[in-house]
């Protein structure tokens, strides 16, 4: 591993400092969902039904996985500071643009496009890998991860309290001044890390092979995406449960939508805090149990009839607080395997997750539509966060048998 000069604020001939990593993390996911309480007002404006408009998540997470496919050889080839700045400059441009969407379908391409902002999650992550050790990494995306949980926490809020006075509109002209400043902010501040790369650009893609035969990879690729898959099924239909279900206005809607989040910060500080010591697989393991006992509780309660706004949201505080173990520690996993291929290991480990967490947003929309109570959903998420264990137990046996042979 190279050695980079200790990260100087706003010094480009250092590694990022960790602030612009958080950033950097930050902007996929507040772009995800800080809209999302303007979702009854977007379907009204575009003349449609707050299911349908929910979509505006599954196409987001669905170009998210493309994107990211390719994004991670492209910055391993020409490297993470060209690629960041580019994908923020097109980010900004076209979450301005989305304010005169003529109608629905103008719109979702322009949310395809929009997802151009995963690059600079996925990159950040590799980022981290290049400038420290394997046993390191998985602490330290942690770390930038808890601080990136911080923006979904809050984004909801925000964008309720945007909606009550500005319209759905205004959340997106926030948004893009966010990406205006980020970019101004990467520029002065993040220096080039990525390993120099032999080779054409092709030969980066042409990696992807030896990627995909690692048994390794494929499962914690897969325990992540499942223990996150979670998170996405909740994202997509959770305005319909709060909006239509418990009848919540936006703001409050807003607010209660973040629970998820504040857990998420938890779990990822325990990361930060425990990974070198318990392991990341073990954190892999126990960050999946907290989510599945979080998500029985609220699943018990629904079929006793006992559900409420404050249960259902309350609990999903534990998904959040599973997927900040688990997430961190998976990605560690899968970027150990082939570390000269961090930035395709990153973009193709996060590319699989967010098109599981697409194709789950999507299927909790499909469900939600003539459901008349939470359960559903929860029985949805619950079922995605045990195929997850199944996943990551498959990892540890494979190990076990590595050692013995």
């Amino acid at each position: 591993m190279t050695q980079f000069a200790n990260a100087r604020y706003l010094d480009r001939t250092t590694q990022p400092h960790i602030a612009t990593l958080i950033m950097l993390a930050s902007i996929s996911a507040i772009s995800m969902n800080m809209f999302l309480p303007s979702l009854p007002e977007m379907a009204t404006h575009f003349g449609t039904s707050t299911a349908t408009m929910g979509l505006a998540v599954g196409v987001y997470l669905g170009s998210s996985a493309v994107v990211q496919v390719i994004a991670g050889p492209v910055s391993d080839y020409f490297g993470r500071r060209p690629v960041i700045l580019g994908s923020l400059l097109l980010f900004t441009i076209v979450t301005f643009a989305i304010n005169f969407a003529p109608n629905l379908t103008v719109f979702f391409i322009l949310r395809a496009a929009q997802a151009i902002a995963a690059t600079t999650m996925i990159l950040s992550r590799a980022i981290v890998r290049d400038t420290t050790s394997t046993e390191q990494s998985g602490s330290r995306i942690a770390y930038v991860t808890m601080g990136m949980s911080i923006a979904p926490m809050i984004s909801p809020a925000v964008g309720g309290y945007v909606q009550l006075h500005f319209g759905w509109q205004g959340n997106f002209w926030i948004l893009g001044a966010i990406g205006a400043i980020c970019l101004v902010i990467d520029y002065f501040d993040q220096g080039e890390t990525a390993p120099k790369s032999g080779g054409n650009l092709l030969g980066q893609f042409k990696q992807y092979p030896q990627l995909l035969k690692s048994q390794r990879f494929w499962g914690y690729c897969l325990a992540s995406a499942f223990g996150s898959g979670a998170f996405f099924a909740y994202i997509g239909g959770a305005p319909f449960v709060g909006s239509v279900v418990y009848g919540l206005a936006p703001d409050t809607l807003g607010i209660y939508f973040g629970a998820p989040a504040l857990g998420y910060f938890v779990g990822n500080f325990l990361s930060g805090r425990y990974s070198v010591k318990v392991g990341s697989d073990r954190m892999v393991v126990l960050g999946l149990i907290v989510s599945m006992i979080g998500l029985s509780i609220p699943a018990a309660l629904s079929w006793a009839g006992q559900a409420s706004a404050l249960t259902f949201f309350g609990f999903m505080s534990f998904v959040g607080l599973g997927n900040g173990m688990t997430i961190p520690n998976a990605t560690a996993g899968m970027l150990s395997i082939f570390p000269r291929l961090a930035g395709t290991a990153s973009g193709l480990g996060s590319a699989i997750m967010i098109g599981g967490g697409a194709a789950l947003s999507a299927v909790a929309g499909i469900i939600l539509n003539t459901a008349t109570t939470d359960f559903p959903l929860i029985i949805l998420m619950l079922a995605s966060v045990i195929l997850g264990l199944v996943c990551i137990t498959y990892v540890l046996l494979r190990k076990r048998t590595l050692k013995t042979h």
